[in-house]
């Protein structure tokens, strides 16, 4: 990571990266050094929001709108999220399960350089604010904040660069390395085992400084970080944890309403949104844009030639009564049965394709803001049940399975299974819940899942072909960057 992370912050305010490579080598006219950004816990304030920017801005190309940029990749390796054709390329060869594998690769290098650079930011934060000037609950809070994001961004690179994690195994797999300063030289990588031990330290230490407050709901308070702590120990097969916190993340935060699922998935003020970034009108990254790629009605080339669909398979199990149902045509091919509300958005020259959703919707046809979520409530819910059930509680999870899916499905009754049926009732309920919001690459790779895309809709020209993937392959690593082993003599590439 040699010249990787800059001792310097960027001011969220008035933040803008262009297409530059050294985005985080060169020191930009509107930022400050460290020296100037910690000596009070006001201008601390300025350097975390700077963070919280840094979350949703254009990076290299306009396919990296930062966190949302990851997501779609996330998606696109899954098996319910559909391409339905190639229009101008963008995510493509993700799909293909050629551009993650490929240590050249573009996306490969931003997804690597976009966490460590959240991670850098946040060791400045940490190693300076201690010394700041003002209240001591203020440096609680700006603290707490930047444990989280290291903690949260150690947690996905481990997830996309190093092997699973293996329940009650040594994990002595090669994970990524472990940046604690704020330094520019690269080191060894620490393995998958070390690399989670950090990642529970710094969230612990993060919900002992952070409460339930905060100035809005793209920074990170009690309620997020004992959502990420939940993630981390459902992942470790740490059951009886991820249950505890995913109960405690979402307390203040109610499932929302029949009409609100309609209303496009594009505000962040959404009664069960825990976590996600707002954008305002003014800071539109236009096509580096979550909604430029994923939504039913931005007038990009990508979504006009290539709406997003779901696996028509997983569609088929979502029952007629179940009000999600509506969030996908499976008609929209055929002017005379398909959803309404899709000619009223689009223009003429949009691709009508079967399954396609209307989940998430821009602002308007010209204008891609709307904001991104990465914490609901339902997630937490979802992970509370599948934990109990993993943990052999069936009626404790049949009870929390119950108080979700009851509000998405009126005729919902509480379930009579048990044991593997159980837990296959909750995974179909997180597929159908959490599409199109970067969880399904993450949930294969933790389970040990084969890819498996047949008998749905997936288009062979679209993915190459690309139908199955065999559990536990090395192509479940992303390749380290060519960048990164070119200036990290400790660095070792991921095998072929």
């Amino acid at each position: 990571m040699k010249k990787l992370l800059s001792k310097i912050f960027l001011l969220g305010a008035i933040l803008s990266f262009g297409c530059s490579e050294d985005y985080l080598d060169t020191l930009p006219t509107d930022a400050v050094s460290e020296n100037a950004v910690f000596t009070t816990t006001k201008n601390a304030f300025t350097a975390l929001n700077g963070m919280h920017r840094s979350m949703f801005i254009r990076y290299d190309s306009q396919g990296q709108p930062g966190e949302a940029g990851v997501m779609i990749m996330r998606e696109a390796l899954g098996d319910d999220y559909v391409m339905t054709g190639i229009a101008n390329g963008w995510f493509i060869s993700m799909a293909r399960w050629l551009n993650h594998v490929n240590e050249n690769s573009g996306d490969v290098r931003f997804a690597w350089r976009f966490y460590y650079k959240i991670i850098g930011n946040a060791n400045m934060i940490i190693a300076n604010i201690d010394n700041a000037e003002g209240p001591q609950a203020e440096k609680d809070e700006i603290k707490g904040q930047a444990l989280a994001y290291r903690a949260w961004a150690h947690f996905n690179l481990v997830q996309l660069f190093a092997e699973r994690y293996q329940a009650g195994g040594g994990n002595s797999q090669l994970g990524v390395p472990i940046v604690l300063e704020p330094i520019t030289e690269g080191g060894a990588r620490n393995t998958v085992e070390e690399v989670y031990t950090q990642i529970n330290a710094d969230i612990d230490e993060a919900i002992s400084l952070l409460n339930e407050n905060r100035n809005a709901k793209s920074h990170i308070n009690i309620n997020v970080a004992r959502g990420i702590k939940a993630r981390v120990a459902l992942t470790q097969g740490d059951y009886g944890l991820a249950s505890q916190l995913a109960a405690q993340a979402r307390e203040g935060y109610e499932l929302m309403s029949e009409s609100q699922l309609y209303e496009g998935f594009n505000n962040v003020e959404n009664p069960e949104w825990i976590w996600g970034s707002r954008q305002i009108d003014d800071q539109q990254t236009f096509f580096a844009s979550y909604f430029a790629y994923i939504s039913l009605n931005f007038s990009s080339i990508n979504v006009r030639n290539n709406p997003k669909a779901i696996n028509s398979s997983l569609y088929e199990m979502i029952p007629d009564s179940d009000y999600r149902k509506g969030l996908w045509d499976p008609n929209a091919s055929n002017p005379d049965l398909r959803d309404p509300f899709i000619d009223e958005v689009t223009l003429s020259s949009f691709a009508k394709r079967d399954y396609m959703n209307r989940k998430f919707i821009a602002q308007a046809n010209a204008s891609s803001v709307g904001d991104v979520p990465y914490m609901r409530a339902s997630e937490m819910f979802l992970i509370e049940a599948e934990a109990l059930a993993r943990a052999g509680n069936d009626s404790q999870a049949a009870q929390v399975l119950f108080d979700f899916a009851s509000q998405r499905d009126p005729e919902y009754t509480l379930s009579s299974n048990t044991g593997e049926a159980l837990i296959e009732e909750i995974m179909i309920q997180r597929r159908v819940e959490l599409w199109g919001e970067g969880f399904r690459f993450y949930d294969l790779k933790r389970l040990n899942l084969p890819l498996d895309r047949t008998g749905a809709n997936h288009v062979e020209t679209v993915i190459n072909s690309k139908f199955e993937e065999p559990a536990g392959t090395p192509n479940w690593q992303f390749k380290i960057p060519i960048s990164e082993l070119n200036a990290n003599d400790n660095m070792v590439q991921n095998p072929s």
